[in-house]
């Protein structure tokens, strides 16, 4: 049984959400065939349809299932080189450096990080001269005091969670 806390949650409240053998197998087959119907889910997992339509809804409702965003390459939007930056920030600056970095287009992802720098951000550019444009415009925030930046050479195990639900 998978247990998360909601500070691991991107939504507010204090519950503590459990994950039984049911939300794993529908979550399993959502993963496999995220355009599937409540119908072809069911099916599936051998659930009823009523089941598998509470379930999803009681799964979105306690943060479980973000987004049904499907993902995009970047590079098929002509931004191929994808980075990685540390940044150190004035602490009670976080919150407008976190707004000022929301508002960069070519930041795709902000986590608040323990370790050496308090922000990892993930951003794309289309070139190296584009990555230099984005890193000033990152150190020109007020309340960023220095950055560090790594450059992805190659993806080797992109973003899943199956291994997760079927453990």
């Amino acid at each position: 049984m998978l247990t998360m806390d909601e500070d691991d949650a991107p939504r507010a409240g204090k519950m503590r959400t459990t994950i039984d053998e049911l939300d794993a197998r529908l979550l399993l087959a959502l993963g496999e065939n995220p355009r599937a119907t409540v119908l072809a889910l069911a099916g599936r997992t051998g659930l009823s349809r009523n089941t598998v339509q509470s379930r999803l809804a009681r799964l979105e409702e306690r943060g479980v299932l973000t987004s049904f965003e499907r993902r995009i390459d970047p590079a098929a939007l002509g931004y191929p080189l994808t980075a990685y930056v540390t940044v150190t920030v004035v602490q009670r600056m976080l919150a407008p450096v976190a707004a000022a970095l929301a508002a960069i287009p070519e930041v795709l992802e902000v986590l608040g990080m323990t370790g050496e720098g308090d922000l990892q951000v993930q951003c794309v550019a289309r070139d190296a001269d584009d990555l230099y444009r984005i890193a000033g415009r990152l150190l020109a925030i007020d309340g960023v005091e220095r950055t560090t930046t790594a450059l992805v050479m190659r993806t080797l195990v992109g973003y899943r969670v199956a291994p997760l639900l079927r453990r």
